[in-house]
């Protein structure tokens, strides 16, 4: 079996502007911080991004490197509504389709299972088929007869996820409560790059966790970074919680400053900046 290790900066450098990227974690919770602070590093932009969204669509609208967005939402949590992302939403820098959560996860499904789309009850009689007029709808062809929405397929060309263990050949296992999409943004994506924290064998995936945390499969996995924090400033649990003090700096940041004082370096230099308290002072 292949050794699929690489780095971020290298899964970077695999990605194309106007691409359709997946980017897994909910919210401010085990995203893939690593892997978007190396796209940031680049000079893709143009990006369709599928995401339920965090700082990773905020940082990535806020520079500019969104055309359209599809999402749930986009939140930090414990602050409702991400502020990087509203700004950028406010002043018309990209498109939204914003969908349920259920369409979201069935979208999934059907790009999964290489479906053109999936019938849903979600979305019927509320306002998300108002601000989405491209949605159809179809007519069970049983006796119920009954009228579902055609939730079309979330293809993706890539997707970006973040666990909490992985093997070199693309096996990832969660360690917290809650897989979210990561395993449907991975067999959605015609290639998925896994960042986790830290790198065993492959014997040593089941000792922690049971075989079903083991939702991530290497046939759908085309590259491995070892990313010690990676998830930062987001949760990973149980490694670690949501840097709230860090998130709240960020939040109240404006976005240029934070960019200069934070991004400017390699992750490396994240990293250092983090333990070494600099975004306090």
């Amino acid at each position: 079996m292949s050794d699929k290790t690489t780095t971020a900066d290298e899964v970077a450098s695999r990605l194309r502007s106007g691409m359709t990227l997946g980017i897994g974690g909910w919210g401010s919770r085990r995203k893939p911080m690593a892997l978007v602070r190396a796209l940031l590093r680049s000079d893709v932009t143009d990006l369709t991004v599928v995401s339920c969204g965090g700082p990773d669509v905020g940082m990535l609208a806020a520079a500019g490197r969104i055309r359209k967005l599809v999402a749930p939402f986009v939140t930090l949590d414990s602050i409702p509504l991400e502020p990087h992302y509203r700004a950028a939403r406010e002043r018309g820098a990209f498109e939204l389709t914003e969908i349920d959560e259920a369409m979201f996860m069935w979208g999934l499904h059907a790009a999964a299972n290489r479906l053109p789309f999936l019938p849903v009850r979600a979305g019927l009689g509320s306002d998300v088929m108002r601000v989405n007029p491209g949605l159809r709808t179809v007519t069970s062809p049983y006796d119920d007869g009954e009228t579902f929405v055609a939730v079309p397929a979330l293809r993706l060309d890539a997707a970006l996820v973040h666990v909490g263990r992985a093997d070199r050949q693309g096996n990832g296992r969660y360690l917290g409560p809650d897989p979210y999409f990561d395993d449907l943004f991975c067999e959605a994506a015609d290639t998925a790059y896994l960042s986790c924290e830290r790198i065993v064998d492959t014997a040593e995936l089941t000792k922690e966790a049971a075989p079903q945390s083991l939702l991530i499969q290497r046939h759908t996995v085309t590259g491995v970074v070892e990313a010690p924090n990676g998830a930062h400033f987001t949760s990973c649990a149980p490694d670690y919680g949501r840097d709230e003090a860090f998130q709240k700096a960020y939040a109240t940041t404006p976005w240029a400053d934070f960019a200069a004082r934070f991004l400017g370096g390699d992750e490396q230099a994240y990293q250092s900046a983090v333990r070494e308290g600099e975004w306090t002072s």
